[in-house]
């Protein structure tokens, strides 16, 4: 299959691409960039840096991949954007390479939807199939479980997890952890109970979900223990159970950031 660049696109002969590119009209492709096979930059497209991206991914007009982050403390390290296969990044998205600081890595993973103006910034690692949808922003360091969606105008602070399978709803603004299966919503957002939408649509089985809504219960509904407590009672009662496992370890994994709660019943 050959490549397919259109006459007023600017592509630096040192670029690498793969079987069957398509770069359409004017764009610009840097020296150390490198797009695997089937690519599509539709037009208008700048992808600049040590960014890879890989095969069948397609780009819409005026996104920006691999430009220095929005780091002050960036100082031209050789850091990377590396973006999966089979995602589709639409108009106006970016997307920065990462810093000294985090890991010299920005990775996204593969068959992921980025609506227009989502941004990711700096040393985040998102999962696969995530969905960000319009103008929802990843500030740096952050990490994104696989499946998950953040809403549009959403905004996820600097070192934040959010945790496979959540939503995050339109317009919030996650200053904290989100466990896996999370729903949150708010300005200031809260944890509002689990994305049962979602895990209905992805094929959990009943007893899956029925699992999961009572370990949330007993971790985040009850009250007077301790959540240290809360959290070793729950590991007794649904010990060899996956999901709620999984919720389990993000809780204790290593974080700078706190764990996202409920909203008290009481508004505080």
């Amino acid at each position: 299959m050959t490549v397919s660049i259109h006459p007023s696109s600017v592509v630096d002969s040192a670029a690498k691409l793969g079987a069957g590119v398509v770069i359409g009209p004017f764009c610009v492709v840097g020296p150390d960039v490198e797009l695997g096979d089937n690519v599509r930059l539709t037009s208008h497209v700048v992808v600049e840096g040590r960014t890879r991206i890989g095969e069948g991914t397609v780009v819409y007009p005026f996104a920006s991949l691999g430009h220095p982050p929005q780091d002050l403390k960036f100082k031209g390290e050789a850091s990377e954007l590396i973006i999966g296969r089979h995602n589709r990044i639409r108009e106006n998205v970016t997307m920065n390479p990462g810093t000294e600081g985090g890991g010299m890595v920005t990775k996204v993973g593969d068959h992921g939807l980025f609506m227009v103006g989502s941004h990711v910034a700096h040393d985040c690692i998102v999962g696969d199939h995530v969905i960000l949808a319009n103008n929802a922003t990843l500030g740096g360091h952050v990490t994104v479980g696989d499946y998950a969606i953040l809403g549009g105008l959403s905004a996820v602070h600097q070192f934040v997890r959010i945790g496979p399978h959540a939503m995050i709803g339109g317009m919030s603004g996650v200053e904290n952890d989100v466990i896996p299966y999370g729903l949150v919503m708010g300005e200031r957002a809260k944890l509002a109970g689990l994305n049962l939408v979602g895990l209905e649509r992805r094929g959990f089985t009943k007893d899956d979900v029925r699992g999961l809504r009572a370990a949330y219960k007993m971790l985040f509904a009850s009250a007077g223990d301790t959540f240290a407590s809360r959290l070793e009672e729950v590991s007794r009662e649904y010990e060899g159970q996956t999901l709620v496992a999984q919720i389990l370890d993000f809780i204790r994994g290593k974080s700078s950031r706190p764990l996202l709660q409920p909203r008290m019943e009481n508004g505080a």
